[in-house]
């Protein structure tokens, strides 16, 4: 019986932490409201769902998202970087299952680098940012709209707001060890999977739930 395997973007299939955390830094310094200062303090950002936590600093969403479109504009994706090991995983993974990204990133910017690094044929979607903020939400509409039920639905995640969203969901969650959390902060929320690295994502193909 056919799974659903939602994939974040950034920190699962990307490597892109140090360009992030320098456009939020700059983004928030551009609006007046430098609540984060470092990578760490944009890390803390994900110990929840990354737009409420900054709401709860005081973040304007509608200034952050005008800076955001600026800042990112002049961004250079080139120092994006995808995951070693991923495109097998992948393409065993969608040759028996639904394979969709949500994100909290936006549409064109996951397009785009699914196309270069070789990885769009093998999602049937994209929920990013332009389908709403909350993970939690988009989780539920994409099993809801495959007509798979949340038991059958694996959203795998690098960060403690992502298990906590995923868990809310009522989907199983799938840390990665190789993301922008590490291994003891994201065994710290308990999700219901922890691998180490791409290869170990294919033992959930045949986990229960089947």
């Amino acid at each position: 019986m056919k799974k659903l395997f939602l994939f974040d973007f950034d920190g699962v299939l990307v490597d892109s932490l140090d360009l992030y955390a320098e456009a939020v830094v700059r983004c928030l310094e551009r609006i007046g409201t430098p609540v984060v200062k470092d990578k760490e303090g944009y890390l803390a950002l994900f110990d929840g769902n990354f737009y409420e936590s900054l709401v709860a600093r005081g973040v304007d969403l509608v200034a952050f998202g005008q800076a955001a479109k600026e800042v990112l504009a002049g961004m250079d994706y080139e120092a994006m970087k995808p995951f070693a090991g991923l495109v097998p995983v992948l393409a065993a993974l969608s040759a028996n299952h639904i394979l969709a990204v949500v994100s909290s990133n936006g549409y064109r910017t996951i397009s785009a680098m699914l196309v270069r690094f070789g990885f769009a044929s093998y999602f049937r979607e994209i929920f990013g940012s332009d389908s709403g903020f909350s993970k939690k939400e988009k989780i539920t509409h994409a099993f809801e709209k495959y007509g798979i039920s949340g038991e059958r639905t694996f959203y795998v995640g690098d960060t403690a707001g992502d298990i906590l969203e995923a868990r809310a969901a009522g989907v199983r969650s799938v840390a990665v060890a190789w993301g922008w959390h590490s291994r003891e902060r994201l065994a710290a929320v308990r999700p219901d999977y922890l691998v180490d690295s791409p290869e170990g994502l294919l033992t959930l193909d045949t986990s229960s739930g089947s």
